[in-house]
């Protein structure tokens, strides 16, 4: 049974712990070890969380029989959804979990009368195709600097809610 609890700045070191072994586990072949452990340390650290939280990013995490399996997070930006985070560990990837996520990511855009969900993703990552067949759209190819010689190199892509 997949369950959502809402995160607060408590969690933080929480989500910086789950963070580390997915990242890892899933980026490092795409992006390389050394730009993983770059993004961790600037973008999902405790502090980092705390700050994203405080600004306004709803962090989720995600619980299957009692064990913490992943988190995502959002943001509500001009009525559309804008889906930051959505990361299941590899150990329950395979049982329906991301579209149990996925479902719950749908409800938080209409219950926040949002009438899109817009994400990045990189283009090397599998994902991508995951994406595409639940009607996800890729709109654009963008290149952001991220900083230390790093760059994000993604598809934005937007869902449409009805």
């Amino acid at each position: 049974m997949t369950e959502f609890k809402i995160a607060t700045a408590a969690d933080a070191k929480l989500i910086e712990a789950l963070a580390a072994p997915i990242w890892r586990e899933h980026y490092t072949p795409i992006i390389g070890s050394e730009q993983v452990e770059y993004m961790l340390n600037k973008f999902q650290n405790e502090k980092a969380v705390k700050d994203q939280i405080a600004a306004g990013y709803l962090y989720t995490i995600v619980i299957v029989d009692k064990e913490h399996a992943g988190y995502i997070a959002v943001e509500i930006r001009d009525n559309k959804l804008f889906l930051s985070k959505f990361y299941l560990h590899a150990d329950y990837r395979g049982k329906g979990i991301a579209r149990d996520m996925l479902d719950f990511v749908d409800q938080s855009a209409k219950d926040n009368n949002c009438h899109q969900i817009e994400l990045t993703v990189n283009k090397y990552n599998p994902a991508y195709e995951i994406y595409l067949k639940l009607g996800f759209e890729n709109v654009e190819s963008i290149v952001m600097d991220i900083g230390n010689g790093y760059v994000m190199d993604d598809y934005r892509m937007i869902k449409n809610i009805h």
